[in-house]
Formats: structure tokens, C-alpha cells, sequence
């Protein structure tokens, strides 16, 4: 088993790897809807009225891995999110 300190340690590159290509692949979405609607809004892109379920279900998964839930498993969480498509 690996200590708190380890694990840190460990995954810590990877894990900021990730969030990085999920920010990434934010910011080329909204670039998309802006290029689409015709522009930006304050520097960011116009919010879309139906935006693709599959980006609302990728912002409900960054809520439930910010949020405690030490009563459970974020992994189960997002399976269980996932599993809805």
C-alpha cells in the first residue's frame, strides 16, 4: 500500500496531464460555438442554449470529482454517469 505521500508523488504529473487535456479540450469546444454563433462574448465564447449532452454530462463529472464525497467512490460516481449515455 502506498502512503498519501506516494501517491502524491506518484500521479501527481499524470494527473495534471489530464486536467490539462480536458481544459484543452474545453477551450476548443468553446472556440467551436464561438466560431459558430459568430463570435465571442466578453472574451469567451457565447453560450450555445443546447449544448451537447456529452459536454453537459463531461461538466457533471468535473462537479463530482471537485466535490468531498467521502462516503464514496468518485470512479463508481462517473461509471455510474457515464453508463446514462
Amino acid at each position: 500500500m502506498l502512503t498519501s505521500a506516494h501517491v502524491s508523488e506518484n500521479y501527481f504529473l499524470e494527473s495534471r496531464h489530464m486536467l490539462l487535456e480536458i481544459a484543452a479540450h474545453f477551450d476548443r469546444y468553446e472556440a467551436a460555438v464561438a466560431r459558430e454563433a459568430g463570435g465571442m462574448t466578453n472574451g469567451r465564447a457565447a453560450a450555445r442554449p443546447g449544448e451537447d449532452g456529452r459536454m453537459a454530462r463531461l461538466r457533471e463529472a468535473l462537479a463530482i470529482l471537485a466535490a468531498p464525497r467521502p462516503e464514496g467512490e468518485r470512479t463508481v460516481a462517473l461509471l455510474e454517469l457515464f453508463a446514462q449515455d
